[in-house]
């Protein structure tokens, strides 16, 4: 099985449940919403969303994807200075998220010091 990453607030994953499908702001202002791999949830986590709390990481099966999905660089591209999972291709959905592509649902909050790291289920 495939899978891949998307880092969500609860609260939009509430209104994603409401609406029947999932549609991140970045569908309409990217034209995609923005994934990542195992290896990648992390550091984007790190850079992106520092000391934040109250997000999600929805685990999303391939298989089930109904949406286009397309491998990109990172948007916008990622610093020289950025970890060098930062760097490389990153999953990106070409439309909105069907709920039923959602395996799994995972606590995603920072330690102590607002630090990520990739939940084990």
């Amino acid at each position: 099985m495939s899978l891949i990453y998307h880092i969500i607030p609860r609260a939009d994953w509430t209104t994603g449940q409401k609406n029947g499908e999932y549609r991140a702001e970045s569908l309409d202002t990217d034209g995609f919403i923005h994934c990542s791999t195992a290896e990648q949830a992390a550091p984007v986590a790190n850079a992106f969303y520092t000391s934040q709390s109250g997000l999600l990481l929805l685990v999303i099966d391939l298989a089930r994807l109904t949406a286009p999905l397309q491998w990109d660089p990172p948007a916008p591209p990622a610093p020289e200075s950025a970890p060098a999972s930062l760097h490389g291709e990153f999953p990106h959905i070409y439309g909105p998220l069907n709920l039923d592509a959602v395996i799994d649902i995972l606590d995603f909050e920072p330690n102590e010091i607002g630090v990520f790291s990739f939940p084990l289920s």
